[in-house]
């Protein structure tokens, strides 16, 4: 619609009482000496054969209707006035006609309209509006199995994927205020060009509500850092895959899950971010298992590994807040990680004796006698925190003292000793200062409060051998 009709103008339906209870009044109107166009949105019989149909809903999307019946005064091509539903006194003055509908009830609330019903209102963006979306279509056959064709086509993680239908894509796109077009980053293997646009279909494909899309496109973001190493990441041979934590407000926001099953399924924010952002290294950047991520083995976590730190009652500073943000900014932290390992302690009551359950396990990472390689997360329940709370033990006392606790005298881990082939060379463990080393590197033991209230199991998602600098390190990243 280039060009408003000068006159009147009247949006209604056939569905709504109060439409149909206006009839006469419109007849009113359509005898006066002023020009009356009437769009009518479901039956181009209603309320009378000059109507103009509008079954296709396009001038009710070009005219912004939200509530039929809605009265529109035009001059010159301009929109003057306008109200919706039914009040003798507004119809009146907008029209300058007096006695309209004098034996109707002098006011009726209105109907919304079918251009704003859900579903809908995305088809007719796509259809009418400006999108900004610019990535390829493809079509297929009516009769094509659109699940099916994403699985052929190679799309798929192995799971059924929604399929990014135009109107999907652009309500998903209003989770964000950034364009469609604007690129964040080359996604590895095959150094892709990204935009919000291309991330914002794999989120569709995903599962994802449209306002994960901040958390989602910070993952993506977060992955590209060189510090992180996703094309490492793919390639290595372990079982290592990108692990998200969620901290700050937005988790509340958006309804993820820091309690019971946290690390588990059926919490759809959990489950999807993750797996947006999975999606978007294989179906950009080219991803795919036995090509370039060439995992032994891999892991679960694979599809998705997304969860959200529980900060409320936690007896420390979030794992945001270590890492040196505000407690009031959200952020995403990717750490490259393969299962969870438990931690059974149900005994132990003082904090001593549970940092020694949790080093005798953190030894585990990896391999016994492997240091100084893989990072590791140390995921501590609520049961547990509050021994340490209880003691007054703050985050740094802890890592302290599993630091300690994990020291280890170097000629224990070489090559052969115990009878074991793995370890250090034993010119490494020659070269080490005082012959001690410990289990990680300085800030590669991360900690997050996290799980259900009841259980005294804590765990350990381990970290890639190739964790630090000369490979993958945790990354941080505020979500705006």
């Amino acid at each position: 619609m280039s060009t408003l009709p000068d006159g009147l103008i009247i949006v209604c339906k056939r569905d709504c009482p109060t439409c149909t209870l206006l009839t006469p009044v419109y007849e009113q109107l359509r005898a006066a000496p002023i020009p009356v166009t009437i769009y009518t949105q479901d039956d181009p019989s209603f309320p009378t054969t000059a109507a103009v149909d509008d079954t296709a809903l396009e001038h009710s999307f070009h005219l912004n209707i939200d509530t039929v019946p809605t009265l529109i005064r035009v001059e010159n091509g301009v929109e003057q006035a306008r109200t919706v539903g039914w009040q003798r006194s507004t119809w009146e003055a907008i029209s300058g006609i007096a006695g309209l509908g004098t034996d109707l009830p002098a006011a009726r609330p209105g109907c919304g309209a079918l251009n704003v019903m859900p579903g809908i209102a995305e088809e007719l963006q796509v259809r009418y509006g400006e999108t900004g979306m610019q990535a390829r279509q493809i079509a297929i056959g009516d009769y094509v199995d659109e699940w099916e064709y994403a699985f052929e086509q190679g799309w798929s993680d192995g799971l059924p994927v929604v399929p990014p239908t135009p109107a999907r894509v652009w309500r998903m796109l209003q989770g964000t205020n950034r364009p469609p077009d604007e690129v964040v980053g080359v996604i590895p293997p095959n150094q892709n060009a990204c935009t919000v646009e291309k991330v914002a279909i794999n989120a569709v494909m995903a599962g994802c509500k449209p306002e994960y899309m901040p958390v989602v496109l910070a993952a993506v973001e977060a992955a590209l850092q060189d510090a992180f190493c996703m094309h490492g990441v793919l390639a290595t041979t372990y079982h290592v895959g990108p692990v998200v934590i969620v901290n700050g407000p937005i988790t509340k926001q958006i309804g993820m899950n820091s309690g019971i099953n946290a690390l588990g399924q059926g919490n759809r924010g959990n489950a999807t971010i993750g797996r947006a952002l999975q999606l978007v290294i294989r179906n950009i950047g080219g991803g795919r298992p036995g090509e370039v991520d060439r995992a032994a083995m891999g892991n679960p976590g694979k599809y998705t590994f997304c969860f959200a730190e529980r900060e409320a009652d936690s007896p420390w500073e979030s794992l945001a807040v270590e890492r040196g943000f505000a407690a009031d900014d959200s952020t995403v932290t990717l750490f490259a990680g393969d299962g969870v390992h438990p931690i059974m302690d149900q005994l132990s009551r003082t904090p001593e004796s549970l940092a020694r359950s949790f080093a005798m396990a953190l030894r585990g990472v990896c391999h016994p006698k492997a240091a100084q390689g893989s990072d590791a997360i140390l995921l501590v329940c609520p049961e547990h925190a509050r021994t340490f709370r209880e003691a007054g033990w703050s985050k740094a006392r802890l890592i302290e003292a599993l630091t300690d606790l994990l020291t280890t005298d170097a000629r224990e881990l070489i090559r052969g000793a115990g009878g074991n082939a793995e370890g250090i060379p034993e010119a490494v463990a020659q070269s080490i200062p005082n012959g001690k080393i410990s289990k990680f590197r300085p800030g590669g033991l991360l900690i997050v409060h996290v799980g259900g209230t009841a259980g005294m199991f804590s765990a350990i998602i381990g970290g890639w051998p190739g964790s630090g600098p000369r490979g993958s390190s945790p990354v941080t990243r505020a979500i705006p």
